[in-house]
Formats: C-alpha cells, structure tokens, sequence
C-alpha cells in the first residue's frame, strides 16, 4: 500500500491563495494554450469524485469557426432578452455594462454534458437523487478550474444561454444534457477581486449568513 501524502503548511496556504484567486474571467488576450496544457487541464478534470464513480461528464471542445460564431450570436440574443427584464429592477445599465461572456476572444471553448445513462457506476447513488450525475459533472469543472488556475490559465462560464438550443447546435447524444460552456485562455489581466463586485453587482456576503445549525 502507498503511504499517503502530507499537505504541509505551506501547501495549505498556497491553496487557500488559489482559492482566493480563482475567477470567473471574461477577459482573454490572444496566446493560444498550448496542447500538453490543454491535455493536463481535462486529465485533472477527470480525477473530480462522482456518484458511483460513474464519471458521467463528457467534453466537447469546439474547434470549428462556425460553431463558435453560432454560438456567441446565441449568447448575444439571449444576453439582450435578459437585459431587458433588468429595465424594471433599475439595473439595466449596469447590467449592459457587464462581459458577460468571451467566446469570441477565449482561444479555447468546452462544453460540459452530462450522460444522463452512463453506464460506468452501473446506477448506484442515484436511485432517489438521479441529479447526483449532475453535480458530478460541476465536481468536475470546479477541479478544472482550479487546475487552471494554477497554471495561470482563465476560465468563464457562460450560463447566458438556452441548453436545449446549444445541444441541437452541437449534434450531441439526446441523453446528454448541458451542463456548462466553458472559456479558457490567459486572462488580460489577473485579479482576485470578481469583475461583477468590482463593478458593483454583487459582493461577496459574510459566511455567517449562509451557515446554520439545528
């Protein structure tokens, strides 16, 4: 049997910097991630924990033009839809101020699904909460975005959007489902402070609030 490793102190102040430095980046610049990267970040993805160890995720990486202009056109039209149901909250503008997404820009773009009967894992854990496939799948691109984050490397997720539309678009089994589209390349400009509380949408909330005990 392997001895198991010890995480010492400095490691776990280092982690809790990459924790603190993980962002939701919109802003890519032109460097294209190069493959052994690329390679490295799904690898580590695939070692997030699931249901079973079904490991139900499925990455479809979009390397076609005309996807990824499809795709942003999409985005842009559902992007407008909700600017406009801010008009009567007030905050139209400051919604329209936000980048919302950088599929244009971001040299890499993935698409997340969920095999909704895969058979790895053979059933067990889902029986009375089948949506344990799902959230295997976001076990798996939180890792991934850690995993990039270590290597510098930005990540933003697009929930801008209609996931029925972007399967069909896509030519994806019919028992997938979406779970998240991805941007990855090397932010403009690194920070550990999310744009939308930098610009004033929302900051973080203490952890008291959102801890409870009975």
């Amino acid at each position: 049997m392997t001895d198991a490793p010890t995480f010492g102190a400095a490691f776990l102040r280092e982690f809790d910097t990459l924790l603190r430095w993980r962002r939701d980046v919109r802003h890519f610049d032109a460097r294209a991630i190069p493959a052994e990267e690329m390679t490295a970040l799904l690898e580590a993805a695939s070692l997030a924990p699931s249901v079973g160890n079904a490991q139900p995720w499925r990455f479809v990486r979009l390397r076609t033009p005309a996807l990824r202009a499809a795709l942003a056109a999409h985005v842009d039209a559902q992007n407008a839809r909700a600017a406009a149901g801010y008009a009567y909250k007030g905050r139209r503008e400051a919604y329209s101020a936000l980048k919302l997404h950088g599929l244009r820009e971001a040299p890499e773009l993935l698409a997340v699904f969920c095999d909704e009967h895969a058979a790895a894992g053979h059933g067990l854990g889902i029986a009375t909460m089948p949506e344990m496939l799902r959230y295997s799948c976001v076990t798996a691109i939180h890792t991934l975005w850690l995993a990039a984050r270590a290597r510098g490397i930005g990540l933003g997720w697009v929930s801008i959007l209609d996931p029925g539309a972007v399967a069909a678009l896509l030519d994806v089994p019919q028992d997938w489902t979406l779970i998240a589209l991805l941007c990855l390349g090397y932010p403009e400009t690194p920070t550990d402070t999310p744009e939308i509380e930098r610009r004033g949408w929302q900051a973080r909330e203490p952890l008291a609030d959102r801890l409870f005990e009975r």
